[in-house]
């Protein structure tokens, strides 16, 4: 913590002073035209990735980059609201889902309930990412764990523009053609992004 602070600290006096008049403008709103939803691990970084600056993106992170269908969790979805608040109010032209390389939700998919008994919340919360599960059980009972590793990412990443879909705002903007939707892998070991192509449906 000590670190953090110090970093605090050195951010109020050089950076944020030197860029004072544009923290000053970002005060008063945001205009972000990008949803970028990812995973919440401590080794991505959107804007680092991304090379964005501040209220450029509006940001959705949770374990594994989750999005749940829209009829699935009606009461308390934060995911929701904040797709919602992108859509309706910001505005925004492109939703982008990522995922990452050696992710730990999509290892954890693969774990019975018992492994899962202590961490109740993460254990419901994978549930909804059964479909990717059933994907790779059904057709790579024979690959390697490396290979099921990173085709279980993948498969992540295009069941939640799926489940995108599901809600009927979305929808509309999709058919309105004021929105567009991008899935994005990213390898953490080669700083490599592979983005999906839906005309041939591979990464």
């Amino acid at each position: 913590m000590d670190r953090l602070y110090k970093s605090i600290w050195k951010f109020q006096k050089s950076y944020f002073r030197e860029e004072e008049v544009f923290f000053r403008r970002l005060s008063s709103g945001q205009s972000p035209e990008v949803l970028f939803i990812t995973c919440a691990g401590s080794r991505i970084d959107p804007n680092l990735v991304t090379q964005s600056k501040p209220g450029e993106l509006f940001i959705v992170r949770n374990v594994g980059n989750i999005i749940p269908p829209y009829d699935v969790i009606k009461d308390k979805n934060s995911v929701a609201a904040a797709i919602e608040f992108a859509v309706l109010k910001l505005r925004v032209k492109d939703i982008i889902v990522c995922g990452h390389s050696n992710c730990g939700a999509m290892q954890a998919v693969f774990m019975d309930d018992y492994a899962l008994n202590d961490m109740p919340h993460l254990r419901e919360w994978l549930k909804l990412d059964g479909p990717t599960r059933e994907i790779i059980i059904n057709h790579y009972a024979g690959a390697t764990d490396e290979v099921r590793q990173r085709v279980t990412e993948e498969e992540n990443v295009l069941l939640q523009l799926h489940n995108i879909q599901t809600y009927p705002f979305v929808r509309k903007a999709l058919e309105e053609d004021a929105l567009r939707l991008h899935g994005w892998y990213y390898n953490i070991g080669t700083g490599n992004i592979y983005s999906y192509n839906s005309k041939e449906d591979i990464f």
